[in-house]
């Protein structure tokens, strides 16, 4: 442990702590775009929007890749870094379109808070670029033009994804963010896990999906996906009482990640063909009933199956979505009950 102070605050805290993380232990509030905690270098110090003040150093530093020693005192809100954190910002938007009134993204994008937290209004100076929507992806689209380089998207690609879809091209004023060989995602190895998407910090990544929201307007829910029998955390959009996008939660199995189902194939929820009650065949129709009617109705037919053709005239096949538990009571209740070793599992979604 070492002692630090932050903004005249004493602590104390782990030697291996970042400025940044002792910065939050005291509540200090750090802007940031490109760090994630799960990532290997937690800041890559990128988006330099983290800079603080150290007494003694001559410089700025980045919180995110510095580490605290004894005796450290940062200031975090210093007249030399409300400066400097407001340039960075200035230079960001200067390329960067102003259209937060029909972006998607608003009110839910970080250049935005931030810019209106140092009072930024995007003064135009530098030449805007204007490069191609890349919308070659099924399930979501990017932007260049709003992408504000931090590389957090091609760090979560790599490091926690391992797909390396995207790079950084380039340098300089013409960098970018592109698939290898600058040949569109379609041709890339992207998976469509949408992982890039849950963690850009502005609108340079959006689902295609999006039906016409704010942020404000919705609700989070968490909830447990439904596709296969890992368990992955995750929060439903909710606006009204429609199910409008879906962002991946810490959980145990997943640690904020997502595939390709569990981020964008949530339709099925509104889908009006969507089964919300036990269908039983009534004269050749099929009618809702209740699970009670239902489930005596399937007991009694196996029943009447076991006692006319034996056991082993019945046959069980469970899903992967189903956790690992519900299917081993569902082999346990074939084997002990119906008393057939006839049972698979369908682990193949």
């Amino acid at each position: 442990m070492v002692l630090v102070k932050i903004d005249g605050r004493e602590l104390e805290v782990p030697k291996d702590y970042t400025i940044l993380k002792a910065c939050q232990a005291a509540g200090a509030q750090i802007p940031t775009f490109c760090y994630d905690e799960r990532l290997s270098r937690h800041g890559a110090g990128a988006c330099r929007i983290c800079l603080i003040e150290v007494e003694g150093q001559r410089n700025l530093m980045p919180s995110c890749t510095e580490k605290v020693w004894e005796g450290m005192s940062v200031f975090t809100k210093s007249e030399r870094v409300i400066k400097e954190r407001k340039g960075i910002l200035e230079l960001m938007v200067q390329n960067h379109p102003l259209d937060c009134l029909t972006c998607e993204k608003s009110g839910d994008c970080k250049l935005q808070d931030y810019c209106y937290e140092y009072d930024v209004t995007g003064i135009k100076g530098l030449e805007e670029r204007v490069l191609p929507v890349d919308d070659s992806n099924p399930f979501y689209k990017f932007d260049p033009d709003k992408c504000i380089l931090c590389g957090k998207c091609v760090r979560v690609c790599e490091e926690l994804q391992g797909t390396r879809a995207i790079v950084i091209s380039e340098r300089g004023p013409v960098a970018k963010v592109s698939a290898p060989f600058d040949e569109g995602l379609e041709n890339s190895p992207c998976v469509s896990c949408g992982n890039c998407v849950s963690y850009c910090p502005v609108g340079a990544l959006l689902p295609k999906s999006k039906t016409g929201y704010r942020v404000w307007d919705t609700k989070k829910v968490m909830t447990t996906c439904s596709y296969c029998g890992v368990g992955c955390q995750l929060e439903l959009i909710v606006k009204g009482n429609e199910v409008v996008g879906v962002q991946p939660a810490m959980g145990a199995g997943n640690e904020g990640l997502l595939c390709v189902k569990g981020k964008f194939a949530y339709g099925f929820i509104n889908h009006p063909d969507r089964l919300k009650k036990p269908m039983i065949r009534k004269d050749g129709v099929l009618v809702e009933s209740t699970w009670e009617e239902a489930l005596s109705l399937v007991a009694n037919k196996i029943s009447d199956i076991k006692s006319k053709y034996g056991a082993d005239s019945i046959a069980g096949l469970t899903s992967a979505r189903c956790t690992n538990e519900e299917n081993y009571l569902f082999q346990k209740l074939l084997r002990a009950v119906v008393g057939t070793n006839n049972v698979d599992h369908c682990a193949r979604l």
